[in-house]
């Protein structure tokens, strides 16, 4: 009789999980609920207690925003059944009875959730940017409207820069894993702004998650989406622009301070992420 083939020892890429991954690597949600807080008081006088956060994936902004305060809820809405059954386990439930109790989940479209009515409503990771065509997405920024109460906000963020039309790789190092996160731009189309891009993640191992996540979009400008704001009937936008400052290492490299303020001008760069806020009226 033959010996046995030894069983393959499984590699780090095996035993990661991928969701644990994204949110160490893209998500940094404490901040997040930072600038709603402050962003809302400062316009609207108040505090905000109520956030609908759009394409949500493992509603993980949603817990953060309500372990923030004891009385904030939170709506969480996205299509992906796995992706929110992983969030109620790994996030949602982790967070206690009480915070659990203000979160509400639903399994659906963006465009057919409009109630009940909440302060804020996000979207969030460049999300609404899988809708590219025009009428597509000013249908949707329609429906946040009808999503906000009458001093509501919403919240988007975008992202460009001069590096964006490229074909290129970015890393960085996620220590606490033994891994490194690659973000990568596949490739880009300037007749329609159409781009695809993929997450992957190497292990020291060797090993790795290739296309752990994968996105077809389009790269809506600035103007742009203002543009398409109004036409939805959003009385006023807003951009708010990273703060940058030289960095210790390298004094002719900037780096973000991770604070945004509110502007009309700026320079280009290779790349950046900005917040656009906007007031139904």
């Amino acid at each position: 009789m033959g010996k046995q083939a030894k069983k393959k020892k499984p590699t780090m890429a095996d035993k990661a999980d991928r969701h644990v991954l994204y949110q160490a690597s893209v998500q940094c949600p404490e901040a997040e609920v930072e600038f709603f807080d402050k962003t809302f008081r400062e316009l609207r006088g108040r505090d905000a207690k109520s956030l609908k956060e759009d394409f949500c994936g493992t509603a993980l902004l949603a817990t953060e925003w309500c372990k923030s305060d004891l009385e904030r809820t939170a709506i969480g809405v996205d299509i992906d059944e796995e992706t929110l059954e992983w969030g109620k386990k790994n996030n949602i439930k982790p967070a206690g009875k009480d915070v659990a109790k203000r979160i509400t989940l639903i399994k659906d479209d963006v465009k057919n959730v409009t109630k009940p009515k909440v302060d804020i409503v996000s979207a969030f990771n460049f999300s609404y940017c899988l809708f590219e065509q025009r009428d597509e997405l000013i249908k949707y920024f329609k429906q946040t409207r009808k999503s906000l109460k009458d001093d509501g906000l919403l919240i988007l963020d975008l992202f460009g820069g001069t590096e964006c039309a490229d074909v290129l790789e970015e890393e960085t190092e996620l220590d606490e894993f033994d891994a490194t996160y690659i973000w990568e731009h596949v490739s880009f189309n300037p007749i329609n702004n159409h781009m695809a891009c993929a997450i992957h993640f190497e292990f020291d191992d060797g090993s790795r998650m290739d296309k752990a996540f994968t996105y077809e979009w389009r790269l809506w400008s600035i103007p742009e989406v203002l543009e398409m704001l109004e036409k939805a009937g959003y009385a006023k936008t807003r951009v708010y622009w990273e703060r940058y400052e030289e960095s210790d290492d390298d004094d002719d490299e900037l780096e973000g301070t991770g604070e945004y303020y509110e502007t009309t001008e700026v320079e280009n760069q290779e790349s950046w992420m900005i917040y656009i806020v906007a007031e139904p009226g």
